[in-house]
């Protein structure tokens, strides 16, 4: 399964992601995340619901002052909890259809040091593209890796999906996504 992920997050990938250079350009720095947590909350009146992946796969490129991120997680690697609600959720977002959550973004090199960190996200869910610009995070520095932790502030409404419901009570339209990922850096 892993090997499969990281075959669709490299056919994500743009070529335009990816920068040409000389032969004598100098090596770009290169960036792979080496584990992560994705949680997205989901409420009704009654209910507080998490789900938790922790199957993201990602990498970046910096070059002439600019670096590219992409990070991406299957939509059937959030697990709640309870079964049946994961599935019902994975046919909420189209997720046979849409197997993945892609996000990416570009930040100039200077951004990448300890402290706080503000970036555009462009993100595909659910068969639709969604950008959310000024998204806070806050880097700490561990070693040689980075860790990035922040909240997406994505909507049931930004990408179109009807509010499911849970016991007849329809979820509400904030799904905020707590993002806790350790980068390093390969090159």
């Amino acid at each position: 399964m892993p090997n499969s992920i990281s075959k669709l997050i490299l056919l994500a990938l743009p070529a335009a992601f990816v920068p040409r250079f000389s032969a004598s350009a100098a090596k770009p720095l290169q960036w792979k995340l080496l584990k992560a947590t994705l949680t997205y909350h989901v409420s009704t009146a009654l209910h507080q619901v998490y789900g938790v992946s922790k199957m993201a796969k990602g990498k970046g490129v910096c070059h002439s002052g600019q670096c590219s991120f992409l990070a991406a997680a299957p939509v059937n690697s959030f697990h709640s909890g309870d079964t049946n609600r994961d599935l019902h959720m994975i046919q909420s977002v189209r997720g046979a259809v849409y197997p993945m959550v892609i996000v990416r973004t570009q930040i100039p090199e200077a951004a990448i040091h300890p402290g706080p960190l503000r970036a555009k996200l462009q993100i595909q869910f659910a068969g639709h593209t969604v950008n959310y610009n000024q998204v806070a995070f806050q880097l700490i520095q561990q070693g040689k890796n980075y860790r990035l932790t922040g909240t997406i502030p994505a909507k049931l409404s930004d990408f179109q999906i009807p509010p499911p419901e849970f016991l007849f009570l329809k979820v509400a339209n904030p799904i905020p996504v707590a993002v806790n990922m350790l980068w390093t850096q390969t090159g």
